[in-house]
């Protein structure tokens, strides 16, 4: 790493408010990075962190998640490198929109739920408003800041429960969080400059994919490191359930039914690493197609699905392999991360060759006669 690539830490990436986020574990990851790494892989980015923390060290940074509001981010801090929101964009973004009545999809399903009427007709009004910017990484900037600012807003920062409206009218609770009261507009005004201000070229041709990442892995090549964040399987949140509403928002469906009190989308999109029948066969594909890349690190939780010694016996059919773990001490979002259990490294290398010169083979013949 060139010394000047130490710059790049100067840039900050927007605090998450996401069940899972390795936000708080990124210096504990930076400790087994391997060293002459130049291209690195975030196959489960989630958040973004980890790929920040990639592009932050100056490396081709491919960052994946098959949900397209986690997309959104990496486009918007990994792949882009210049774009930012300015003044001008926001008068497009905050006036009256043109074809508002092709745009009700928020205050329809959504009113009473997660928003009064009002925001919630704020919300579809500006969402129809975003691709007049006419520009992918700047929608991509406002796709992950509003829908930031949807997380501030709602108690918890998920939408996985009813009790939004609710919360949002106790005394106690908004003196503890203010932001449920606050307008929407007003949150993302404010995440705004965070947002711009970690927007940064680091060089280097990066890449923001949305595909389930067992497609996306046969097309990728010349990658030198690879980290898998998978769905911590029986022991983490549901993202799909806890953070419905940003890809409803960010895809604006037509085709989904909205179901039960929270209004999720139906049906799910596909994962194969959620859901025990799924998932042990998902990690034997997800290793095989990995195979080419010389080093992987896997964050896991010690009280997920397979069990971590289940899953080092996988891993060893391709790797080298060593578990790092760290405990725990205040819970974060399901039982895999509660106060106890342990957050897991797989620090994965390329198998040793064992060599046998001539002169060895010829001593190992002569002893057996």
């Amino acid at each position: 790493m060139l010394f000047e690539e130490y710059s790049y830490f100067d840039y900050q990436f927007p605090e998450p408010q996401y069940l899972g986020a390795k936000h708080t574990h990124l210096a504990w990851i930076q400790k087994f990075i391997p060293k002459d790494i130049n291209s690195a892989l975030d196959a489960f980015s989630g958040s973004q962190s980890v790929a920040f923390l990639f592009k932050q060290n100056g490396f081709q940074t491919i960052t994946n998640d098959f949900l397209n509001f986690n997309n959104q981010i990496g486009l918007a801090l990994i792949e882009n490198a210049k774009e930012k929101i300015t003044q001008e964009d926001l008068e497009v973004l905050f006036k009256t929109a043109k074809n508002k009545e092709d745009y009700q999809l928020i205050e329809s399903v959504f009113t009473g739920v997660f928003f009064e009427k009002e925001e919630a007709e704020f919300l579809d009004n500006f969402r129809a408003n975003i691709p007049l910017l006419n520009n992918p990484y700047k929608e991509a900037l406002v796709y992950s800041i509003i829908n930031r600012s949807m997380t501030r807003k709602i108690t918890m920062g998920h939408f996985g429960h009813t009790q939004a409206l609710k919360y949002a009218s106790d005394p106690e609770r908004i003196k503890r969080n203010r932001s449920l009261i606050r307008p929407v507009k007003e949150i993302f005004e404010d995440l705004l400059p965070k947002y711009n201000n970690a927007v940064f070229d680091n060089k280097q041709e990066n890449q923001s994919f949305n595909e389930n990442i067992l497609d996306l892995l046969p097309k990728l090549d010349n990658v030198d490191l690879a980290y898998f964040d998978p769905p911590y399987c029986d022991s983490h949140a549901d993202y799909q359930s806890f953070y419905h509403l940003l890809e409803t928002y960010t895809e604006y469906w037509e085709d989904k039914q909205f179901i039960n009190g929270i209004k999720r989308y139906e049906p799910q999109r596909f994962s194969g690493f959620d859901k025990k029948r799924d998932v042990v066969d998902s990690f034997e594909k997800l290793f095989e197609y990995s195979q080419e890349i010389p080093h992987w690190l896997i964050s896991y939780n010690d009280r997920s699905y397979p069990s971590v010694e289940e899953l080092t016996k996988i891993i060893s059919k391709y790797k080298d392999v060593e578990v790092k773990a760290k405990a725990y001490r205040n819970g974060r979002g399901g039982k895999g991360s509660v106060a106890g259990s342990h957050e897991v490294l797989f620090v994965c290398k390329p198998k040793k060759k064992h060599v046998i010169n001539k002169n060895q083979e010829v001593q190992k013949i002569h002893e057996g006669l």
